[in-house]
């Protein structure tokens, strides 16, 4: 690929598929569009990547998707790396950053609803897996949605796995806001 014209900053790579596949179910392509979606291996290198990007290094557009738990880092990350307007009250999403309101997983879980989730699960071949989870004496008690909250988070790759079979399953009208704002910006 050659050099983006926007890159998307996120958190892991659960982010990055949830994106790209919102996206192609837009009918977009974002590679062929410029737009690179980059996995920064967690919020607090948001400085590393937007002085490598942004106005400081490669002069690239940006945008992004975090946590709402992970708000001040990524405004002091952005303004560490030349952006101060992230500091301003709306500067984060007028620079084109998105905050989840709890996580990625929660955006999809609510947008979803509990019961379409188990049944992603269901298809997925992983129903067993979250049954025998929720008999551990440690989830006793726990909500359905903080089983499959567990449930997403119990395996490597398991986020980053469902996040592109919890997007595909969507209807079309009802994709998160802080994902179809991010498309929308690039």
């Amino acid at each position: 690929m050659s050099t983006p014209r926007t890159v998307v900053l996120v958190e892991g790579h659960s982010d990055r598929v949830a994106l790209h596949t919102l996206a192609v179910r837009g009918g977009r392509d974002l590679a062929a569009e410029g737009v690179e979606v980059v996995p920064m291996g967690g919020i607090t290198n948001t400085r590393a990547f937007a002085q490598r990007y942004g106005p400081q290094g490669m002069g690239l557009r940006l945008a992004g998707l975090y946590d709402a738990g992970e708000e001040d880092k990524v405004r002091h990350g952005l303004a560490a790396a030349g952006l101060g307007f992230a500091l301003e009250p709306d500067g984060l999403a007028a620079l084109g950053f998105h905050r989840c309101s709890a996580d990625l997983e929660d955006e999809l879980i609510r947008a979803l609803g509990i019961d379409a989730v188990e049944a992603v699960i269901e298809a997925a071949g992983e129903l067993r897996s979250l049954r025998l989870l929720a008999q551990m004496p440690a989830q006793q008690g726990w909500t359905r949605t903080q089983l499959v909250r567990r449930f997403l988070g119990s395996k490597s790759g398991r986020k980053a796995r469902y996040a592109g079979l919890l997007v595909d399953a969507l209807e079309p009208d009802r994709a998160p806001d802080p994902l179809a704002a991010v498309l929308a910006r690039v």
